[in-house]
């Protein structure tokens, strides 16, 4: 069931490894970056290259919208073939 009073914004996230990853596939996961007003421990929905093409702790700047599911479990959904801006981080040379 979508969260129809959401709408798409760019949103700041990066790939890791949960500690746990209990119902999910896949060890490399994408979550929002603290400081957007969004719960760092949001499912993000989006294209598996993110996870799969970079190395862990990269950064991306990809349009999303706050979505739910029938359960109540809210998650970040971007569509997967929209594009994706790679954060490039001057201090570590990605």
């Amino acid at each position: 069931m979508a969260k129809l009073d959401q709408p798409y914004r760019n949103v700041l996230v990066e790939s890791f490894v949960p500690a746990r990853s209990a119902a999910r596939h896949g060890s490399v996961h994408i979550r929002p970056v603290a400081g957007q007003g969004l719960d760092t421990g949001l499912f993000v929905e989006c294209s598996k290259r993110l996870a799969a093409d970079y190395p862990v702790g990269t950064k991306f700047r990809i349009k999303a919208k706050l979505t739910d599911r029938e359960d109540g479990g809210e998650y970040l959904y971007s569509y997967h073939g929209w594009k994706v801006e790679v954060i490039v981080d001057d201090k570590l040379g990605r």
